[in-house]
């Protein structure tokens, strides 16, 4: 036994979680405390006049803010009424799904109330198989409940938090990053500690009819993660495809054609642009790592209960993947401390280092609190179930574990932010090649995206294979959560890119100075590369998420070992190679067909409207708004159907062999086209970014804005925006997604798969 007792352990989970959304309500507090003028009455209270300690240079404060308050409200509106209208979409899915998950798995044994044979601790019983239906329904309707939730308060959040991001930026640069560090802090924090909350909650409810039965207990909670993944996974595409098609029509007409600046007034398109960011990259890349988080903590949680520790009922153990994600909510908070109260940001060149200084802070406490939790909370020996087979570790072996994890996920978010920073070369050669047009900007940036890819598959290999060695499967699920472990400081950094770029929309669009949108540029600079590095996180931790459900799946499935020639698991392995490539083509192709409309729209408007281009009149916003909505919502349903029907088809007809093929070819594939895809996008971003802001003498011989060059440079961030916002992100949801459903479908493929082998 460990050192923790297990009413202590009981105790610190909760208290922990409960910390963590103290301090998220704490900062939201800090942010409501610069007052945004308006007459909108949705918060439930009448916001109060701003209170600027310095006034504008020639605007009226009252005014500016007015107009700022409007422009929140028109964001806010936009992104809340299409999260409720997917949301419904969404909740029909649920119900589908749910009875989908109750009939396999009560059809394993005909819907038998008896007890069972346990399948791993041999000579005890077990409960009835429809228990694990009906509890694995719960479990998956309780992911994806969380999983809205923390995509949604995500989403309340920034859109509360932009506008007083744009107001602060006339008090100074750090004033302005401290609202929009904060306001991402407040996601980052409230969606940790929930996950954690509802998953410590859901083992102790289940618990009361398990009893001794740890192995069902635990089977049936990975039901968790795939409602989280599942939500997830329509959430990043839908919000994906929103975001894209209204940027895209943006730029292409506003941009290039009418050479107006980005977030103009005038363009019809960029209020749908704003609230897209909110919806895509905010309340999308929530509900993502929320997925991540909890299909991690699943898959270690079901590895350790068919091993010692679940067959010892040692609660304390077991729990070790709930008290290593406490432990990170505590580092988290410490290290948000460094941002917004023990250094102050004073010059622009300042707001970079200063977030990146937030990955190596968390990163270095946490892995002194992995050592303080491996010691405290495991025993000095025990044995874990490695494929039929006991395998003795020691609990230093599981510190190493987590701390690879952990120290590969820095290397990621570091080797990301080298490829797609405009401070070094990779980026700022991309930004020369436009001196010869778009097509040299799209081969560099090409190149550059698939270059990208090498150190972190390094870096994912090097911890698979440590990992692995030191502690089989359960090893990789730990690694996997130890990237994660930091999840809380990893959103602040993410949420706070689309927060700011919001704020420079807005600043734009009220018609502030020159210098507030300098301000707010050099925030979404730094927020862009810091999204990016958001993104190699989490297709990192996909990655050994995926290799840890396939090998609890593996497990569940009753297969003894993985024959890559056998023609079965082959045909599975290049077809699951494929499916990257599919889902990639479905979601681009809806981005291009939606930002067709958008695009026509856009030209419509400003050929049509009487006095736009000269701003005399206002451009009709709701018109774009509701273009972006259709079309997301609509497109968004062939891509999430091929990622969750492809196991129930492959399980069902062709095996679980043939099934297995399918998860390692999509794993393999997919981490390599989601990483490229990313990069690439955010590279031609930054290059674009680059030559815009004119800080060197090299960028300012590429510019200015509405030269050939940064036309060139246009065309390049509009092809990367379906690559970095839509296909990237969303391809790490696919090879998580389809491992934990294969998981949880598992003991139905196993006793009633392969139809087609068994006619044949």
């Amino acid at each position: 036994m460990g050192a923790l007792s297990e009413t202590l352990t009981q105790f610190l989970i909760p208290v922990a979680a409960l910390v963590g959304i103290g301090f998220a309500l704490l900062q939201w507090f800090l942010v409501s405390r610069v007052k945004v003028s308006s007459h909108d009455s949705s918060n439930g209270y009448k916001a109060k006049l701003i209170e600027a300690d310095e006034q504008e240079e020639g605007v009226d404060n009252i005014e500016v803010s007015i107009k700022c308050a409007e422009i929140q409200h028109a964001i806010s509106l936009g992104a809340t009424s299409f999260l409720y209208t997917e949301y419904k979409y969404l909740g029909i899915f649920m119900g589908v799904f749910a009875v989908i998950i109750f009939l396999f798995l009560g059809s394993v044994k005909g819907f038998s109330t008896k007890s069972e044979p346990c399948t791993y601790n041999q000579g005890n019983t077990c409960k009835p198989a429809l228990a694990n239906a009906a509890f694995s329904t719960i479990a998956f309707l309780l992911g994806a409940l969380t999983s809205v939730l923390s995509g949604f308060l995500g989403m309340k959040i920034a859109t509360y938090a932009n506008a007083r991001t744009t107001l602060e930026a006339r008090r100074g640069v750090g004033k302005a990053f401290i609202i929009a560090f904060r306001s991402g802090a407040v996601m980052g924090f409230l969606l940790a500690a929930n996950g954690l909350l509802v998953l410590y909650v859901s083992i102790n409810l289940f618990k009361l009819y398990y009893g001794d039965d740890w192995e069902g207990l635990y089977e049936s909670i990975t039901g968790y993660g795939l409602g989280g993944s599942s939500m997830a996974l329509f959430g990043r595409v839908g919000g994906g495809i929103y975001t894209k098609a209204a940027d895209v029509g943006a730029d292409l007409v506003g941009k290039v054609e009418k050479n107006i600046p980005e977030d103009d007034p005038r363009n019809p398109a960029v209020i749908a642009d704003n609230v897209g960011d909110n919806v895509g990259d905010i309340a999308g890349m929530g509900s993502d790592l929320f997925g991540s988080y909890a299909e991690s903590s699943c898959a270690a949680l079901f590895v350790a209960s068919i091993s010692s520790f679940g067959i010892d009922h040692d609660f304390t153990a077991m729990s070790y993947p709930l008290i290593i994600s406490s432990m990170g909510i505590v580092v988290c908070l410490i290290t948000t401390l460094f941002a917004t109260d023990m250094f102050e940001i004073k010059s622009v060149s300042e707001i970079e280092p200063s977030l990146k200084r937030q990955l190596v802070i968390s990163t270095v406490l946490m892995t002194a609190g992995i050592a303080i939790v491996s010691f405290l909370a495991l025993p000095s020996e025990f044995t874990l179930f490695d494929f039929g087979t006991e395998k003795l570790v020691k609990n230093w072996h599981l510190f190493f574990c987590v701390a690879i994890g952990l120290w590969a996920g820095l290397v990621i978010g570091y080797v990301t932010e080298y490829y797609t920073s405009n401070a070094y070369s990779p980026v700022q050669d991309v930004a020369d090649s436009c001196r010869t047009g778009a097509a040299t900007n799209v081969i560099f940036g090409l190149a550059l995206g698939y270059k990208s890819v090498i150190i972190p598959i390094f870096a994912i290999a090097t911890s698979i294979y440590v990992s692995f060695r030191l502690a089989a499967m359960y090893g990789i699920a730990m690694a996997a959560l130890g990237m994660l472990s930091t999840i809380a400081t990893g959103l602040a950094i993410d949420a706070y890119g689309p927060i700011s770029d919001n704020a420079g929309g807005i600043a734009e669009m009220a018609g502030m100075s020159h210098s507030i949108r300098e301000r707010t540029d050099a925030l979404d600079a730094a927020g862009n590369t810091t999204a990016a590095i958001g993104k190699g996180f989490a297709i990192g931790s996909a990655a050994l998420v995926s290799l840890a459900l396939f090998g609890a799946y593996v497990s569940r499935a009753g297969i003894k070992s993985v024959d890559v020639l056998a023609p079965k698991v082959f045909i599975g392995l290049i077809v699951g190679a494929m499916l990257p490539y599919w889902f990639s083509a479905m979601t681009m192709k809806s981005v291009g067909s939606a930002a067709l409309k958008m695009v026509e729209e856009v030209r419509r408007q400003f050929n049509s409207i009487p006095g736009l281009m000269e701003g005399t009149t206002k451009p009709d916003y709701a018109n774009c708004v509701k273009i972006s909505t259709d079309a997301s919502l609509r497109e968004m349903i062939p891509p999430g159907a091929l990622v969750m029907l492809t196991p129930l088809i492959a399980g069902t007809l062709f095996g679980v062999e043939t099934l297995a093929g399918v998860l390692a070819g999509s794993l393999v594939s997919g981490v390599q086209v989601a990483i490229s895809a990313s990069n690439t996008g955010g590279a031609w971003d930054n290059a674009k970014k680059y030559i815009e802001a004119g800080a060197s003498e090299h960028a300012k011989s590429l510019g200015p804005k509405g030269s050939d060059c940064h036309k060139a440079a246009v065309i390049g961030d509009t092809i990367g925006d379906p690559l970095k916002d839509t296909s990237g992100p969303s391809l790490n949801i696919l090879i998580k997604l389809m491992a934990v459903e294969s998981l949880v479908f598992a003991p139905f493929f196993a006793a009633h798969g392969g139809l087609l082998f068994k006619l044949l």
